[in-house]
């Protein structure tokens, strides 16, 4: 009788215990955060689908936004600005642009390194000479380049989206990031997030809760050529655009090529079967 009250007082200590331990475990995961805390926003692009092409306008916007807004903290050493001409710019007013950059040349005679106005064949300049500069230039952390950053970020959609991505030949996680996080900057912290001095809550960053680059687009940073206004929201969808073009310049050459494949395939395949049921059409069975 005394082992069997032993056993119920055991069992119901244990109990006493394990509720308290699973409340509290329920209430951590409540607040355990997953980054992004929100999930990019999908955009309408001009290149998304088989068939998508970039739009040059919304290619040269999001130049202007790159070189008025961007170029201040990130390069963009992959571009040279010959590639340009893909946008629609004359080989005059690529001369001319890149003009109003300087690179680093050289040696000269005397072996020492000298600056000159920058031609068609360089590259877009970093605004930092190195890697400390541009760290100590932006609250410890180095602005990333951005020639693949349309590449290299995006958020993973899960099972079973990424499913259908096969089908639907979803590739624009990146564009949708760009956008998501410049418009994503907010105040509205919620209460269990801490955000640290020097950094900005935004809910869309796929690292952490915030980040160190402050909000770079506030509406009417620049002026657009083509009377297109210029709110925060246009800023953001035409510099992602830009980002998509720079970190893939042959996107459009490389669907056409691969419609072009598709229907050597399909063509082949049915010439194939032709002659396969030519070929065993006179063999009995």
């Amino acid at each position: 009788m005394r082992n069997i009250i032993a056993k119920i007082g055991a069992a119901a200590l244990a109990l006493t215990l394990a509720v308290p331990a699973a409340s509290a475990a329920e209430e951590e995961a409540e607040h355990t955060v997953h980054y992004p805390i929100n999930k990019p926003v999908e955009q309408d692009w001009s290149f998304a689908g088989p068939f998508g092409t970039y739009d040059k306008a919304q290619l040269q916007r999001g130049l202007k936004v790159y070189v008025n807004v961007c170029s201040a903290c990130h390069s963009l050493k992959r571009v040279a600005f010959r590639n340009l001409e893909d946008l629609g710019y004359s080989e005059e007013q690529i001369k001319a642009f890149a003009a109003n950059y300087e690179v680093e040349d050289g040696p000269n005679q005397d072996g020492d390194m000298f600056t000159r106005p920058a031609i068609a064949s360089d590259y877009f300049p970093s605004p930092y000479e190195n890697a400390n500069q541009a760290a100590a230039s932006n609250n410890g952390a180095v602005p990333p380049d951005l020639s693949l950053i349309a590449k290299a970020r995006g958020v993973e959609r899960g099972f079973p989206q990424f499913i259908f991505d096969i089908f639907t030949q979803y590739a624009e996680g990146g564009p949708d990031y760009i956008y998501s996080l410049l418009t994503g900057y907010t105040d509205d912290v919620p209460d269990h997030i801490e955000v640290q001095d020097g950094l900005y809550y935004n809910p869309y960053f796929a690292n952490g809760a915030a980040l160190a680059m402050a909000p770079p687009l506030y509406g009417d940073d620049v002026e657009f050529d083509d009377g297109t206004p210029a709110t925060i929201e246009q800023e953001a969808r035409d510099v992602a655009a830009f980002l998509m073009w720079a970190a893939e310049p042959h996107l459009v050459e490389r669907k056409e090529m691969g419609f072009r494949v598709m229907i050597f395939l399909v063509l082949f395949s049915a010439l194939l079967y032709i002659a396969k049921k030519q070929v065993w059409s006179r063999v009995e069975h």
